[in-house]
This record gives structure tokens, C-alpha cells and sequence, in this order.
């Protein structure tokens, strides 16, 4: 921390050191109760050097979270398979990398879907965020141009697919997804019971 604190800002280092304290104190505290002189002085920089790049505490936030949809879109994208040899492998892979993003990140994918990180047309319709949802889609429309899923609207479709999976990361997240509940092999189950409703 000390050689933070001592090296000297240029304009794009402070936006930065900024995001990544505000980043560890969230993966910290799982919450962001902070507020921006907190992490002014974890950052080592002045009490009014974060407003330079955020107006408001909100601003931080929203960029936090979309930097969090950038962090689920690679993950989604790493999780599938180099040379798929069906899409069902391909579907779970990108499944099961969903779910252990945000089981990884709780603190962080609890705020991309809060309130607190700005209107949800402002974070949710962006471009980045876009892009994590669009990785489910593009799935999907491969899978019917194949004629291995059923011809629906493939919107309505990805809306069931996040929506189960979004479910399922926060009751795992909140220790909830129990075995003694759902079964042993509750995820797998669940993602079949999805996809079977999926395809032709």
C-alpha cells in the first residue's frame, strides 16, 4: 500500500487506483456501504481527487458494475469450448461459468444488479453489458439456425436461461442452493430441465 500511496498520479493512473480500491474494499466488506473519502484514503490521494473522474459516489458504482459485466462477458466467453462437439456441452460450459462468476465475485455481482449502481436502462442497456447478455444469445441463435433448439423468440429464451441462472447464483451466494434440498447435482439438473425445454 505504502508504494501507492507515494507514487505520483498522472490523469489516467488516479481513475484507476480509484476504481481498484473501491474494487478491493467491495470484495472485502461483499457490500459498498463505503463512501468515496473512505476510499480516497485507502487510495492514498486527496479527499477530493475521485470527483475528478466520478461526480458522485453513484458514478463510481455504475462503472464498477460495468466492469463487472466485462468481467462475466470474458468469463462466458473463455468458459466455451474451442472446437464445441455439441451445443448442449457448449450451453452447459457457458452455464456453469455464469454461475461461478458470481458465486466468486458475490460482493461485486450483487452490485451489478443493484439499484445503487445507477438507473438499470443506464448500466443494463449499455453496450458492455450488452455484450455479456449477447454471449447467451448468440448461443441460442446458433442453436436454432441448427436446428438443434426450437424456433422462439430467441429473446424470450435468453430471458429464461439468465433468469434461472440468476437465481441459482444468488441462492448459492446466500447458502440457500442446499443439497439436502435440491440434491446433489442440483445445477446440472436444473440446467437440463432448461435446455430439454430448449430444444427440438
Amino acid at each position: 500500500m505504502k508504494d501507492t500511496i507515494d507514487r505520483p498520479y498522472h490523469h489516467g493512473d488516479l481513475r484507476r487506483a480509484v476504481i481498484e480500491t473501491a474494487m478491493g474494499m467491495l470484495h472485502e466488506d461483499k457490500g459498498w456501504q463505503f463512501t468515496l473519502r473512505e476510499v480516497a484514503r485507502r487510495a492514498g490521494v486527496s479527499n477530493s481527487a475521485p470527483y475528478k473522474h466520478f461526480p458522485d459516489k453513484a458514478a463510481l458504482l455504475a462503472e464498477m458494475a460495468l466492469i463487472g459485466f466485462d468481467g462475466l462477458r470474458e468469463a462466458l466467453m473463455n468458459a466455451k469450448p474451442r472446437w464445441p462437439n455439441s451445443r448442449r456441452n457448449e450451453f452447459f460450459a457457458v452455464a456453469r461459468a455464469y454461475v461461478r462468476f458470481g458465486t466468486s465475485n458475490p460482493g461485486l455481482y450483487r452490485l451489478m444488479f443493484s439499484e445503487d449502481a445507477g438507473k438499470a436502462g443506464d448500466v443494463h442497456l449499455s453496450e458492455r453489458a450488452l455484450a455479456a447478455f449477447g454471449v447467451l444469445t448468440d448461443l441460442l441463435e446458433r442453436g436454432q439456425a441448427e436446428g438443434v433448439l426450437r424456433k422462439r423468440d430467441v429473446r424470450g429464451q435468453a430471458a429464461a436461461c439468465w433468469a434461472q441462472m440468476h437465481g441459482i447464483t444468488l441462492l448459492t451466494i446466500d447458502g440457500l442452493f442446499l443439497p439436502e434440498k435440491v440434491g446433489p447435482n442440483a445445477l446440472d439438473s436444473a440446467l437440463t430441465t432448461l435446455l430439454e425445454g430448449l430444444e427440438n
